[in-house]
């Protein structure tokens, strides 16, 4: 096996292999990829045994052939080559790496292909059409809320749905709730919904083009999704999602609206003093002006005002800082609003004028 290839161009694509690779002991053949080259194009297969990605390139093969190398350090030795062309050349179990504008060689050892774990072929898949930078805003809009308690799987993933000509996606991790649908499903057969790993999305959401489309399928606890030459698969989680709609409030009688910078800005002092253990913050509400507070702890306490549109009642709330401060991150609006009933009930938070995803946070005791 050998062939030449360009250092800038399969660094590019090593580096999504990377995002996949979960294992990273030398000894195991998940923490090498696999590389096919054949018919002028270098395959490249990386796995962790649930999340599986395949890429292509064009290279110039002198000798056709496969084998796997340790991922990490091939990355290594990439990286630290000059740009150019570099020569591949495998014999026996060993792969020699040299640079042409170098007078060095590399030396790496490679495993056996046939220890490589098989991925799932695309072959007889139904694909689905959407845009691109829809199905990224969908993600980007949930992913930050799934759950970190690998007790309760299956709500470390984002929840798929399908509802007439909606797409919707939802995540939650029990003290909060994003969700998102998009009228982009009008050429979607229906699927079983289905909960997919982070993995999988936040190699999509940052690989994925502004513009163009992605083409994705749930089939038989797997989703597919690929774009450009790349190709990615995955095992759903299984479980039984909660039922996320009993949560949405069906009808929030009050609300007052901010600007998202000056909200953001005065979080970001808040929590300097706040106790990261807690993570409360105080909104303290009254006509025309959100007073925050970061409650008194052994390092001490702040307050400040920022103006706000509100005629109401007095009210107080106290809620998780970053259970606000994420949701800000992703919505695009210069204003925001925070819709709600009274300070014990769940609070959701709209981008103004307001769009097709919103952020419900459950709020916290004020003691």
């Amino acid at each position: 096996m050998k062939f030449t290839f360009d250092r800038d161009a399969m660094i590019k694509e090593i580096a999504v292999t990377q995002e996949i690779i979960s294992n990273k002991s030398p000894s195991s053949i998940l923490s090498n990829i696999l590389l096919i080259a054949e018919n002028n194009t270098l395959t490249i297969k990386a796995s962790d045994s649930s999340v599986n990605f395949i890429t292509k390139l064009p290279v110039d093969i002198q000798e056709e052939g496969t084998t796997t190398i340790y991922c990490d350090k091939f990355m290594s030795i990439l990286s630290a080559s000059p740009s150019g062309e570099i020569e591949f050349d495998h014999k026996d179990i060993t792969v020699t790496i040299r640079p042409a504008a170098k007078k060095i060689k590399f030396q790496l050892k490679s495993m056996a292909s046939d220890k490589f774990p098989e991925i799932v072929s695309t072959n007889g898949v139904q694909f689905f059409e959407v845009p691109s930078k829809e199905f990224k805003e969908m993600i980007s809009q949930t992913i930050f809320a799934v759950s970190e308690d690998s007790n309760r799987y299956f709500m470390t993933g984002v929840y798929f749905e399908k509802k007439e000509d909606k797409l919707i996606m939802v995540a939650t991790d029990g003290r909060r709730l994003s969700y998102i649908e998009k009228e982009i499903a009008q050429n979607i057969n229906d699927f079983p919904s289905a909960i997919v790993p982070t993995k999988v999305l936040n190699s999509v959401l940052k690989n994925a083009p502004a513009e163009g489309n992605i083409y994705f399928a749930v089939v038989d606890k797997m989703i597919f999704v690929k774009f450009g030459n790349y190709e990615y698969s995955s095992l759903l989680l299984d479980g039984q999602f909660p039922n996320y709609n009993r949560v949405i409030p069906e009808n929030q009688t009050s609300s007052f609206s901010v600007d998202k910078k000056e909200l953001e800005s005065a979080l970001k002092r808040m929590a300097i003093l706040i106790d990261k253990k807690v993570a409360r913050v105080i909104f303290k509400l009254q006509s025309g002006v959100l007073t925050l507070i970061s409650p008194e702890s052994d390092l001490g306490n702040a307050d400040e005002e920022i103006p706000c549109q509100y005629d109401g009642s007095e009210i107080t709330m106290a809620l998780n800082y970053i259970s606000i401060e994420e949701p800000l991150k992703v919505i695009s609006t210069e204003r925001i609003t925070f819709e709600f009933t009274e300070s014990s009930k769940p609070i959701t938070i709209k981008s103004n004028p307001e769009s097709d995803y919103f952020h419900i946070v459950m709020p916290m005791n004020l003691d």
